[in-house]
């Protein structure tokens, strides 16, 4: 009842944030969605990090360590670290100039005006939200099995099914209503200013987590000792979680799985909230650090989880039904009640920080891309504007919500199906940026593709991941296919039919030149 009390205050400091954001509230559209560019280097970096470090990779990948061991940093973590500030260099800066340039709220507002086609708006909307909706199940089935892990035991006469404690259904619940109402309060600033907090919320208490874990896991005096005695356990009785054995190709195919930053929804749209240019060197020098700092000791727990003993006992008799409540299990087992507490608080911090910035992403995606679109010239007044998006983040929130109740695949392995299949539409947005020759007709057929692809290949896996997807391409993961195919299939396409007009590549390339580059 103590953790549960101390995370029930928590949820309340954050409600109290989203309200305090609302303040500030300039009552205009364009501060709700993007805080009217007002996003400096500090809370830029904070909110890029926070967005990306999901449930994927604090309970996912402790999940996923415990049944591969630590061969998971290796194939997410060190390549995630690289690729992200590549796509913040390569495709966010180069982003932000254009809607600066042009105004423009979401991806979709940015394709369309590229390509000249607002039927293609119609196209890649459906797209991003079927790939944004998986991702945000992450994080709700993330917050439903922390609570629960943590909380076992504090209810001797209910719940027995759930270990006595908090039911993940519940947990999800109360997660996504705080999450929807300082969302719905504060838009983006108050996402902002909620990621920031959380973001080092997380990142400190993600350390004392590992400190406190590794101090008790293997039953010895000093911290030294234990993780000495941590390891020689694993090392006798699961030997190879503590070695690489994967395939070079099948390494190689991990690189492509953070990739997907470059077309997250959520993502592209902090990048419009930049002050300026200068505001990326921090997010992109800094980024890799962070990942650092939080996979690491989330990696190391999950092989020692494997072969952790209390008191002579295995934590673990038996592996769990269900590894996303590695985490916060051990978080109960092997801290006192007051400090499992705030070190649960630091994980749905985690969990909730890209939440909020999915949920906001959607309602500005519909509102913008939807409702404005079809309304043709005529601007909307602000409250509408506000009104229409706030109304989509309910709907898609309690959609969400009962989707997490049919249980579907592990968080680890429902995100790297979502990754593959933003990281098949990177080659549009690259090829949007800075190739002439794109054709609306290639960048068509190009998500065609990737959507045929990724269905076919998940049908094939049946939602499986590693270590053995039933389907591999030269030893390598599904998303190297599916990248491939939407890769060869841009640019085939857009070789062969019309090239777009010199006016319209004029507002995008500046220089003059041959449209055949």
């Amino acid at each position: 009842m103590t953790q549960l009390a101390i995370i029930l205050v928590y949820l309340a400091l954050l409600v109290v944030l989203g309200i305090g954001a609302s303040r500030w509230f300039r009552g205009t559209g364009k501060d709700y969605l993007l805080a009217s560019h007002s996003i400096g280097p500090v809370l830029l970096l904070m909110s890029l990090f926070g967005t990306t470090m999901t449930a994927f990779a604090l309970v996912g990948s402790t999940g996923k360590s415990f049944q591969l061991g630590i061969v998971v940093y290796g194939l997410m973590a060190s390549s995630s670290g690289i690729v992200h500030s590549l796509c913040f260099f390569v495709i966010g800066v180069r982003l932000w100039q254009l809607g600066q340039a042009h105004g423009y709220t979401t991806q979709v507002g940015f394709f369309r005006d590229r390509l000249q086609s607002h039927r293609f708006g119609y196209l890649l909307f459906p797209v991003l939200v079927g790939l944004v909706i998986p991702y945000l199940l992450i994080g709700v089935l993330g917050a439903g099995a922390v609570i629960n892990g943590v909380t076992r035991g504090a209810f001797e006469e209910s719940f027995a099914a759930h270990g006595h404690g908090v039911p993940p259904w519940l947990g999800s619940l109360v997660i996504c209503l705080v999450v929807l109402t300082y969302v719905f309060a504060g838009g983006m600033r108050g996402t902002a200013w909620a990621n920031t907090f959380q973001t080092g919320v997380f990142m400190v208490l993600g350390v004392l987590t590992f400190f406190v874990i590794a101090s008790k896991i293997g039953g010895q005096q000093s911290l030294w000792e234990n993780l000495k005695a941590a390891t020689a356990n694993v090392l006798q009785s699961h030997p190879e979680k503590l070695t690489m054995t994967s395939s070079h190709a099948f390494f190689f195919s991990f690189l492509l799985i953070p990739l997907s930053a470059g077309m997250f929804p959520h993502l592209f749209q902090h990048w419009l909230t930049a002050r300026s240019a200068a505001t990326f060197k921090l997010p992109v020098i800094l980024h890799p650090l962070f990942i650092l700092i939080v996979w690491v000791p989330c990696v190391m727990v999950g092989a020692w989880a494997s072969a952790a003993t209390v008191d002579g006992q295995l934590i673990f008799p038996e592996p769990p039904t269900n590894v996303n409540t590695v985490l916060p299990i051990m978080v109960g087992k092997l801290a006192g009640p007051v400090l499992s507490g705030f070190l649960s608080a630091g994980i749905l911090a985690a969990v909730m920080s890209s939440l909020d910035s999915q949920f906001l992403c959607l309602g500005t995606m519909f509102t913008t891309d939807i409702v404005q679109a079809r309304g043709g010239n005529e601007p909307m007044d602000d409250a509408h504007v506000i009104r229409m998006a706030r109304g989509f983040i309910v709907f898609i929130v309690a959609f969400t919500y009962l989707l997490s109740l049919l249980a579907p695949a592990g968080v680890f392995d429902l995100g790297l199906w979502c990754f593959g299949g933003f990281a098949g539409l990177v080659p549009l947005v690259l090829a949007a940026l800075y190739w002439r020759r794109l054709s609306v007709a290639g960048a068509a057929a190009s998500v065609i593709a990737m959507v045929v692809t990724w269905l076919t290949l998940f049908f094939v896996d049946m939602g499986g991941y590693p270590p053995n997807p039933r389907y591999t391409f030269l030893g390598m993961l599904p998303v190297a296919t599916i990248v491939a195919v939407s890769t060869v299939v841009l640019v085939g396409v857009s070789l062969v039919t019309r090239p777009p007009s010199e006016e319209s590549l004029a507002r995008f390339f500046p220089t003059t030149g041959n449209p055949e580059r």
